[in-house]
């Protein structure tokens, strides 16, 4: 079994439901100390982070992930548990394989061969994690950036390993990241009753108009890396 399967296997062992990281990212940081990675823990909340760093040196390559998985749903409908990594069919099971326990396998095993052949590498390496991407998503990267900002410390590279793919998993590494608009909308109406129409004032049909026009507007045209909005 492959370096980045056994990796990735442990990492699945560990139940890690937002925002709880399960003990993912010490055991990450105990498997790079011996290759001079620095481990700092950039905790907020109930959100764990950690920056493990390999050297001080400019430019400064970093990979990011998390470590947070999302909820199982009912565990009795899996048809192995979801934290028990399972290989069927030439496949690895398990919740937060491709999402994204395998991605940071990958990191490791890649760093540990790189290092090897590299050891006098220019420049520095870093991992960033966080406990909070399934999540709410406020306590782990934004509040890590605010932190290495406010020490002028500034990242030139950085690679994001979720499973972005065309014809297969993790096959292409994308240009930019996918965002998304939250907002919550409230359309107030009047109470009535069906015999007196002209009292009432139906919320749904005072929505219906700006619905379809937030449905028919054209956001953007997209680019080479992203189809539209």
């Amino acid at each position: 079994m492959s370096e980045t399967l056994k990796l990735t296997e442990a990492l699945i062992r560990r139940a890690s439901v937002t925002p709880d990281d399960a003990g993912c990212q010490d055991l990450l940081a105990d498997r790079l100390s011996p290759l001079d990675f620095k481990a700092e823990r950039l905790n907020f909340n109930d959100t764990q982070n950690i920056l493990l760093k390999r050297g001080t040196a400019k430019p400064l390559f970093v990979f990011l992930g998390h470590t947070d998985v999302v909820p199982t749903g009912p565990q009795e409908k899996w048809q192995s548990p979801p934290f028990e990594p399972t290989i069927r069919d030439g496949k690895l099971y398990g919740r937060g394989t491709a999402d994204m326990k395998g991605g940071i396998a990958a990191f490791i095993t890649a760093l540990e061969r790189f290092l090897a052949k590299h050891p006098d590498h220019q420049g520095s390496i870093a991992i960033m994690l966080t406990s909070d991407e399934e999540g709410i998503a406020t306590n782990g990267v934004v509040k890590v950036v605010e932190v290495l900002e406010q020490r002028n410390e500034k990242i030139d590279w950085c690679l994001v390993g979720e499973p972005s793919s065309d014809k297969k998993i993790g096959d292409v590494i994308r240009v930019g990241r996918r965002g998304s608009l939250c907002a919550k909308l409230t359309i107030n109406g009047i109470q009535g009753h069906v015999a007196y129409p002209e009292l009432a004032s139906n919320p749904i049909h005072s929505f219906a108009p700006a619905l379809k026009e937030l449905t028919e507007e054209v956001w953007d045209h997209g680019n080479a890396f992203f189809p539209p909005t």
